[in-house]
C-alpha cells in the first residue's frame, strides 16, 4: 500500500527551496507513495513543472479570500455574515504598516491573527512535511494529522528570544527537522540546542541531467552584447545583497569594464533597486530580467555567475552554475564552503562592492584562472541525487 505524503510550502516561485522541492518530486518514486501538496499561493512559475502525480490541493478559503480587493472582501464578508476573515486580514495588513518586520516576525504576525480562519486538513497522512519554516511549519504543526511530521530548514536565519519561544511550539510537535546544510544545522542549533537529537542534514537535491536538458531549452539572453555577461539570479530582498551587487556595479563601470550584469528575480526591493539604477546612470550595465521558470539557459550562456548573498541555508544557484561549468564569484555567506573552493572552482570574496568587483575582473583579466576553473568545474562531481536515499531513509 501507498504510502501517503503531504507537502507544504509557501508557493513555487522559482526560488532555491522551491526549485529544490520540484527536484525532489520528479525523483520521487510514485509507485511507492501518494503525494499531495499544498500551496499558500497559486499561479507561479514553477507549478507547471509539477510532476503530474502530484496532486495539487485546492487553496484555501482564506488564500481565495485574500485574492478579492479590500472592496469586494468586505461585499463578499457582509454576504456570508461573517466577517472572521476580514477581521483577521484588516489585523494583520495594519500591523506590517507599523513598522519593518524581517521575516520570521511576518511569520509570526500572520499566523497569530490568521491560524483562527484557516481550516484543518482532515486527511490521515503518513507523513507530513514542512518545506520551508515559517508559516508552512506552523500549518503543519497545528492543521495537519499526520502519523510523522517533518521540517526542513533551508536557510541560516537566527532568531532573537521572542521569536524563538514562538517558534519552539511548534517545532516541539515534529518528529524530525531537516536542515539543508551543516551549517543550517549549526545555526538553527544555537537557537534550539535541545533539538540535538533530532535535527538531520539532507541536501537541496540538484539534478545534473535535468539541469542540462534544461539549458538546452527555452530562451536566453535576447540582446547582441558582445562583452561580459555576469549573471545573477535570486529574490530581490536583502537576504541577496543586491547593495553589493549594485555597488560593484558601479566600479566595474567605473574602471571601464565592458559589460553588462543580468538579474533573474523578483521581490519586495524592485523598486529600490530600480531608483539606484536610475539615480547612478547604470541602465545600460545592469539589466532587471524579471522571472523565468527555466533559468539554466541564462546560466549556460553567462559569462561569470555572481551571487553576493548575506546569508543561505546551501546557495542552489551556485550549484547549478556550477553544474553547467560557469565561473563563480561569491560572497562569504555562512554555508559557502559546503560547495565551493576558493581558487579551485570559483572565488569566495568578502561580502562588500570593492572585493566582489576584485573578484569579477580577476577572472576577467587573469586568462590561465578563469580557464583552470572552468576545467575544474568540468571535472568537478555534478548533482547529488543520492540525497534521495537520506530522503527514503529519513521516511521509512
Amino acid at each position: 500500500m501507498k504510502k501517503r505524503l503531504l507537502f507544504v510550502i509557501d508557493s513555487l516561485v522559482a526560488a532555491g527551496a522551491e526549485k529544490s522541492l520540484i527536484t525532489l518530486l520528479s525523483l520521487l518514486d510514485y509507485k511507492r507513495f501518494s503525494v499531495d501538496l499544498m500551496l499558500f499561493a497559486h499561479g507561479e512559475l514553477l507549478e507547471k513543472l509539477v510532476p503530474k502525480e502530484v496532486n495539487i490541493l485546492r487553496p484555501l478559503k482564506y488564500t481565495d479570500f485574500t485574492t478579492l480587493t479590500l472592496k469586494n472582501a468586505f461585499f463578499y464578508s457582509f454576504k456570508k455574515r461573517n466577517f472572521e476573515m476580514l477581521s483577521s486580514r484588516v489585523k494583520y495588513s495594519m500591523h506590517l504598516r507599523l513598522k519593518q518586520y524581517n521575516n520570521p516576525q511576518k511569520a509570526r504576525l500572520y499566523w497569530s491573527h490568521i491560524s483562527n480562519v484557516i481550516e484543518e486538513n482532515s486527511t490521515l497522512y503518513d507523513i507530513a512535511i514542512s518545506y520551508a519554516q515559517g508559516v508552512p511549519t506552523f500549518y503543519v504543526a497545528e492543521k495537519i494529522k499526520a502519523k510523522k511530521k517533518f521540517a526542513w530548514v533551508n536557510i541560516t536565519y537566527r532568531l532573537d528570544q521572542k521569536e524563538a519561544e514562538y517558534q519552539k511550539q511548534f517545532y516541539d510537535q515534529y518528529n524530525q527537522i531537516v536542515a539543508v546544510s551543516d551549517v543550517t544545522k549549526e545555526v538553527f542549533l544555537d537557537t534550539f540546542p535541545f533539538y540535538k537529537e533530532k535535527v538531520n542534514v539532507i541536501y537541496d537535491i540538484n539534478d545534473p541531467d535535468f539541469i542540462s536538458n534544461m539549458a538546452n531549452i527555452g530562451e536566453d539572453f535576447q540582446d547582441d552584447f558582445d562583452g561580459i555577461r555576469i549573471l545573477t539570479i535570486g529574490r530581490l530582498a536583502y537576504q541577496k545583497g543586491y547593495d553589493i551587487a549594485l555597488d560593484a556595479c558601479k566600479k566595474l563601470k567605473k574602471k571601464g569594464i565592458k559589460f553588462k550584469w543580468y538579474v533573474l528575480g523578483k521581490g519586495p526591493l524592485l523598486e529600490e533597486i530600480q531608483d539606484f539604477i536610475k539615480g547612478n546612470d547604470l541602465s545600460d550595465h545592469f539589466k532587471l530580467l524579471g522571472v523565468t521558470d527555466n533559468p539554466y539557459s541564462y546560466i549556460k550562456k553567462c559569462d561569470i555567475y555572481v551571487q553576493t548573498s548575506r546569508f543561505e541555508g546551501f546557495g542552489l544557484a551556485i550549484a547549478e552554475a556550477r553544474m553547467l561549468n560557469r565561473p563563480v564569484v561569491t560572497t562569504m555567506f555562512d554555508s559557502v564552503f559546503n560547495q565551493m573552493k576558493d581558487g579551485k572552482n570559483g572565488l569566495v570574496v568578502g561580502m562588500n562592492g570593492e572585493a566582489v568587483c576584485e573578484g569579477i575582473i580577476r577572472l576577467i583579466q587573469d586568462k590561465n584562472l578563469n580557464k583552470s576553473i572552468v576545467n575544474y568545474l568540468r571535472l568537478e562531481k555534478k548533482g547529488n541525487v543520492e540525497e534521495l536515499n537520506k530522503f527514503y531513509q529519513l521516511i521509512g
